[in-house]
């Protein structure tokens, strides 16, 4: 892949063998650090991360589009890992949280895989969208994660923990994500999928950062 190419490990700037070495020692020295510093619900959460990233997703790249649904699994993880690391178990709000990037993972990455698609192909990873047709898209659409995110992100509005600001802002987030979700999955084209991905990379930090100021 060229985007990849100049990766060190790929440009054979470290050996397969050292890469190895140190990502098993880095991960295991995490795992342990969280269970040490934290708790061990963050330590579990994050092997979990590691194991499903590793040995789920990565394999079924070359396997299925649908690796983009599983790949999304550890993606959303870490808020998970955090809150747990905070509070020590997982409730509704850290759930709602791992929902919202959950969600928000699909236009994010069709952006990206539509941008790079030839590079995929030569890879050979089957990711969503799947496919070189502009009209007849894969079941993941992504107007659909992002008009179901639309309505996730209102739910701490709707149960009163927070106000009118964060409603409105997400209102107006949401509308503005889906729009751009819906130009990318009917024109199919580079600029609209450039458009939606510089979009998604606005879209979750503003929404947290208004979550956190509006928070009753």
């Amino acid at each position: 892949m060229r985007r990849t190419a100049r990766r060190p490990l790929v440009s054979r700037k470290i050996g397969q063998s050292h890469a190895l070495c140190f990502g098993i020692s880095l991960s295991v020295i995490g795992a342990i650090y969280l269970a040490v510093t934290t708790n061990a619900l963050a330590s579990l959460l994050s092997v979990f991360t590691l194991l499903a990233y590793l040995f789920l997703y990565t394999p079924l790249k070359r396997k299925t589009p649908l690796c983009t649904l599983i790949g999304a699994l550890p993606g959303a993880m870490p808020p998970l890992i955090g809150w747990a690391a905070a509070c020590g178990r997982l409730d509704g709000d850290a759930w709602l949280l791992f929902a919202v990037v959950f969600l928000w993972q699909f236009p994010h990455f069709m952006a990206i895989a539509w941008i790079y698609r030839e590079d995929y192909a030569r890879a050979g990873y089957l990711v969503l969208p799947a496919g070189k047709s502009k009209i007849a898209l894969s079941p993941g659409r992504p107007y659909f994660p992002s008009l179901a995110l639309l309505g996730v992100v209102l739910v701490p509005a709707i149960r009163g923990e927070s106000g009118i600001v964060y409603f409105a802002g997400a209102v107006l987030l949401g509308s503005a994500f889906l729009c751009y979700s819906a130009r990318f999955a009917f024109r199919m084209s580079t600029a609209s999928a450039r458009q939606l991905l510089f979009a998604s990379i606005l879209y979750l930090p503003v929404l947290f950062a208004l979550l956190a100021l509006d928070r009753k």
